[in-house]
């Protein structure tokens, strides 16, 4: 298997992580408990967290459903880009984007870092994986964005 099938397939494994991850967010008690969800990280954070993490809490709270919904948007779109190739960079940049947001906000960056703390959070990897499917070109075999470019080339020579 070549270098650029080995990154598809990890680039298409990763979607269907992504989709599952999906598929909680549709589900109600995310939707319904959108705002508990954002403010979970608050309790011993240091000042800074807190205070941008308080800030997205008042945020999402003017319409949690809508934020709820822009979250379970942003993540299926993520799940199908990766699955099927298709506008894999920009699917991927998203991500990294989404990720960020989860990590530093209902995660809290990982913390609060006290005695006792074994964890950084998961979104933090979810960063790096796609950074490495980005680094590995993974929109190279296995997409539709391949395809797309093959057809374009193929229509530019006819012009």
């Amino acid at each position: 298997m070549t270098q650029e099938k080995l990154m598809a397939c990890i680039r298409i494994a990763f979607g269907f992580v992504c989709g599952i991850d999906a598929w909680f967010k549709w589900q109600p008690a995310f939707q319904n408990g959108f705002v508990d969800q954002v403010s979970g990280a608050l309790d011993g954070q240091p000042a800074l967290i807190a205070a941008w993490i308080q800030g997205w809490v008042h945020l999402v709270s003017i319409n949690p459903h809508f934020f709820a919904v822009i979250v379970a948007l942003s993540e299926t779109a993520l799940a199908l880009g990766l699955i099927f190739g298709l506008f894999t960079r920009a699917a991927l940049a998203g991500g990294i984007l989404l990720a960020l947001i989860i990590w530093s906000v209902p995660e809290g960056f990982g913390g609060p870092y006290v005695a006792g703390s074994t964890d950084i959070g998961t979104a933090i990897i979810y960063v790096f994986v796609l950074l490495a499917l980005w680094a590995g070109r993974s929109w190279i075999a296995l997409s539709l964005d391949s395809i797309l470019k093959k057809e374009k080339i193929q229509y530019d020579k006819s012009i």
